[in-house]
């Protein structure tokens, strides 16, 4: 019965390849495909959590007899793979209209379908071994989408992108091999599963311990190694918006999660110099990313410096290394997953609709484009942290998780937060002000022709998005009392 695991990684992979065969030249035909193959492999994702058990994983293939590439599906697995299935075919949707102005959509859908299934790999990994091998196989997959345009700007990006990739597997890599003698690849457990050590054997490993959590750390753009984040806004906006939302960052997050809590174990690493290592780079990253966000003209790069922040909030709820710091992270790489794509969401509409790409282009768009803009609106309250929306339960998970440890370092990150909120609230907003309120004297006739899109593609998804947003921060107990659960190992 476990075998059935395999079947939402390896179906999208195989649904891109007959794609690329079939090469359809109906953009209708093309549509309905993709659409189609999805919300299939999204419903196999979600009757899987009803199938499989916490316990059962099934064995793909032995690398070597300690080796095994092996998958299961426990509760972490199902809080980002849910995500994932969740998001996947609003993001067919949408980019199904995108791409008209693009061109090469078979080609793009190809790789888009692939790296479905090979993100629902990361989240199902049974072991550090397989969860690498996904990790890796995820940068094959996602650059050819990265270089669509294979204009200068889109190859620099991709060449940037593969090689801060390739340095963070390095340093992944030298820390797996190196843990592996001490206590091979046993399957994932909450608390860790290293043996007894001796005091110099502690310190080899904490060194170990922060060269994974920095080689992870470089999908999850974490200072110094965040770079290749907003060069990579050069992409289609489909393709921005799993990157910096869904699939390649936080399968970074969620990485370090699983090294943090399923392999070490925070009882082995709590108090120690390498957790305020990895609290000190995630407060860095925090203030560092909002600042360049605040600076940034260019629309979607200043949304990427967003990502950037907001990804170490996840880096940080982590580094706590308790039961509410882990429920901290994972309610922010949920919420903030859902927040940040419908923000890149409007982004795309901007450009698809108008060809603008800067901040200050977008004097009166919100009465020429509605929708549009009534999402960017809301979707920026929620990521400010605005009650009522689902980014103020992440953050107010992550401030009490924070405030509830003796840390003096962790007080320190809750200032941060803080400030943060502060400067998101200054960076969204006056793209909300600007659009709004274009002040006396603007003529709104030289923007007569700006108009929300056409069509439901990729308004559909932007509207269905801003009212989940809405219900998460109504009604989210359910969803952070399973959070809970996960991080007791109730679950």
């Amino acid at each position: 019965m476990s075998a059935i695991l395999l079947v939402p990684i390896v179906f999208p992979i195989l649904a891109g390849t007959l794609l690329f065969l079939l090469k359809p030249k109906s953009s209708k035909v093309r549509a309905a495909y993709v659409l189609t193959m999805a919300s299939i492999n999204s419903l196999f994702v979600f009757g899987l959590f009803f199938l499989i058990g916490e316990a059962e994983y099934f064995t793909i293939f032995n690398i070597t007899e300690t080796m095994p590439i092996r998958i299961m599906l426990d509760g972490p697995g199902r809080v980002f793979s849910g995500l994932v299935a969740f998001l996947w075919p609003l993001a067919c949707s949408y980019a199904i209209q995108y791409m008209k102005h693009e061109g090469k959509e078979n080609t793009f859908f190809t790789f888009y379908l692939m790296t479905y299934g090979v993100t629902v790999g990361v989240a199902f990994a049974a072991n550090l071994v397989t969860m690498y091998f996904f990790y890796e196989f995820m940068t094959l997959v996602t650059l050819p989408i990265v270089m669509h345009g294979m204009k200068d700007k889109s190859l620099f990006a991709g060449r940037k992108y593969v090689l801060y990739s390739i340095g963070g597997a390095a340093f992944a890599f030298m820390g797996m091999i190196v843990l592996s003698v001490y206590s091979g690849f046993n399957n994932f457990r909450l608390g860790g599963f290293l043996p007894i050590l001796t005091s110099s054997d502690k310190q080899m490993l904490l060194v170990m311990y922060l060269l994974m959590i920095f080689g992870f750390g470089v999908k999850a753009a974490i200072f110094p190694f965040h770079g290749w984040l907003p060069t990579a806004s050069v992409a289609p906006t489909p393709v921005t918006a799993l990157l910096h939302a869904v699939a390649v960052v936080n399968a970074g997050a969620f990485a370090i999660l699983r090294v943090t809590y399923y392999v070490f174990g925070s009882e082995f690493l709590y108090g120690t110099w390498a957790q305020y290592v990895v609290l000190v780079a995630a407060i860095v990253t925090i203030l560092f990313g909002s600042g360049m966000a605040l600076k940034e003209q260019h629309f979607k790069r200043r949304l990427a410096y967003s990502t950037i922040s907001n990804l170490s909030y996840m880096i940080f709820g982590a580094a706590l290394m308790t039961p509410a710091g882990m429920v901290g992270a994972m309610s922010h790489m949920v919420f903030h997953g859902i927040i940040k794509i419908t923000l890149f969401y409007v982004a795309g509409a901007v450009l698809y609709q108008t060809g603008k790409n800067y901040v200050n282009d977008l004097f009166g768009f919100g009465k020429r484009m509605p929708v549009v803009f009534a999402c960017f609106a809301l979707a920026s309250a929620a990521l400010v942290g605005v009650p009522m929306t689902a980014g103020f339960i992440s953050k107010w998970n992550l401030i009490t998780a924070a405030a509830a440890t003796s840390n003096p370092v962790a007080w320190t990150g809750v200032f941060a937060l803080l400030v943060s909120a502060v400067l998101t609230a200054m960076y969204l907003f006056a793209v909300v002000i600007k659009a709004y309120f274009p002040g006396p004297g603007f003529d709104m006739e030289q923007i007569r022709s700006v108009e929300d899109p056409r069509g439901g593609y990729m308004k559909v998804p932007m509207i269905i998005l801003c009212v989940v947003i809405i219900l998460l921060g109504i009604a989210s107990t359910p969803f952070v009392t399973y959070l809970e659960q996960i991080a007791t190992a109730f679950i």
